[in-house]
C-alpha cells in the first residue's frame, strides 16, 4: 500500500491502493440482518422488528468507519487524478445500477396494469377461471381475496413531499455554486437546508405510511397494488436515507473546511446521487400517485 503523503505542488501518488478491508463483509452481514429482519417482521414473527433495528445499526456503523476511513485517505493526500477519474466511473455505474433497480419495480407495477390485468379479463378467464373478475386499477383480486383497501391519492402529503424533494434540488445546486465561488458559509447555510427539506420528506412519508395503514386499510398484502405501492416508496424512502446521510457527512466536512473549490468531488458525488433522487421520485410521483 503507497502510504507518503504528497511534497507540497506535486500530484499524489500515481495510484494509490488502499489494504485490505473488512468493511464489505461487513455492510454485507448487516444489509442481510436488515432484510431478514423486515421479512420477519412483515410476516409477524416478534423478533423481527429487533433483528430490523440491528440491521440498521449495524450498518450505520459501518457506513461511519468506512466513510471516515475514506475520508483519511484523502484528506491525507492520497488521491490523485487517477483516483478522482475512478470514483468519478464507480459513482457513474452506481447511479446506473440505482438506475435498473427502479426500472424492475417500475418494470413489474405496468406489467400487472397495462398487461395481467386486460389479460385477465378476456373471454376465457372469464368463463372458465374468474367470472365477474375486473380490470380495475387498485384491484381488489378475484372473488375480493384481498381485504378492502383506499389507495393514497396525489394530495396533499405526496405533493408537498414533491415540492420539498424539488425545492433540495435547488438549495444542493446553490451550495455547489458557492462552494465553487469559495463562499464557504453560504455553501454551508444552503446544504445544511438540503439536509433538513430531507429530513422533512421523510417525516411526512413516515406520517403517510401510518395514515395509510390505520386509515386507509392499505397493507403490503393489499394485491398487486399495496405490493409495489410500497416497494418501490419505501425503497426510494430508503434512498432518500441514505441519499441524507452522505449530504450529512459532507456538511460536517464543509464545516471543518475539508474541501476547496477545485477539489470536492465528495460534494458532487452526494449531489449526483440526490439529483438522482429527485428524477426518481418525480416518476413515482406521476404513476403511483397520479396514475
Amino acid at each position: 500500500m503507497i502510504t507518503s503523503r504528497p511534497v507540497a505542488g506535486h500530484e499524489a501518488p500515481y495510484y494509490f491502493v488502499p489494504g485490505l478491508s473488512g468493511h464489505p463483509v461487513r455492510a454485507s452481514v448487516s444489509l442481510l440482518l436488515f432484510a431478514l429482519g423486515m421479512v420477519m417482521w412483515i410476516n409477524g414473527v416478534a423478533v423481527g422488528k429487533w433483528v430490523t433495528f440491528a440491521g440498521i445499526v449495524s450498518f450505520l456503523l459501518v457506513l461511519f468507519f468506512w466513510f471516515g476511513d475514506a475520508i483519511s485517505e484523502s484528506e491525507g493526500g492520497l488521491y490523485g487524478k487517477r483516483i478522482d477519474v475512478s470514483y468519478r466511473w464507480g459513482m457513474g455505474w452506481f447511479i446506473f445500477s440505482e438506475v435498473m433497480f427502479f426500472s424492475a419495480f417500475f418494470g413489474a407495477l405496468f406489467y400487472a396494469r397495462m398487461i395481467t390485468l386486460p389479460t385477465l379479463t378476456d373471454l376465457d378467464h372469464q368463463t372458465f377461471l374468474w367470472p365477474d373478475f375486473g380490470a380495475a386499477w387498485p384491484n381488489l383480486g378475484p372473488a375480493g381475496i384481498v381485504e378492502s383497501f383506499a389507495s393514497v391519492g396525489p394530495f396533499w402529503l405526496p405533493t408537498i413531499n414533491t415540492a420539498l424533494l424539488l425545492t433540495s434540488g435547488v438549495t444542493l445546486t446553490i451550495a455547489h455554486h458557492a462552494l465553487i465561488g469559495m463562499q464557504r458559509s453560504k455553501a454551508i447555510f444552503w446544504l445544511a437546508l438540503t439536509v433538513l427539506l430531507g429530513i422533512a420528506f421523510l417525516g411526512c412519508q413516515i406520517y403517510e405510511y401510518v395514515h395509510a395503514y390505520q386509515d386507509l386499510n392499505l397493507r403490503m398484502t393489499s394485491g398487486m397494488f399495496g405490493s409495489t405501492f410500497y416497494l418501490l416508496t419505501g425503497f426510494h424512502g430508503f434512498h432518500v436515507f441514505i441519499g441524507g446521510l452522505m449530504l450529512a457527512v459532507i456538511l460536517r466536512r464543509l464545516i471543518r473546511g475539508d474541501f476547496t473549490a477545485e477539489r470536492h468531488f465528495g460534494f458532487e458525488g452526494a449531489a449526483w446521487y440526490w439529483h438522482f433522487v429527485d428524477v426518481v421520485w418525480l416518476g413515482l410521483y406521476l404513476v403511483v400517485y397520479w396514475m
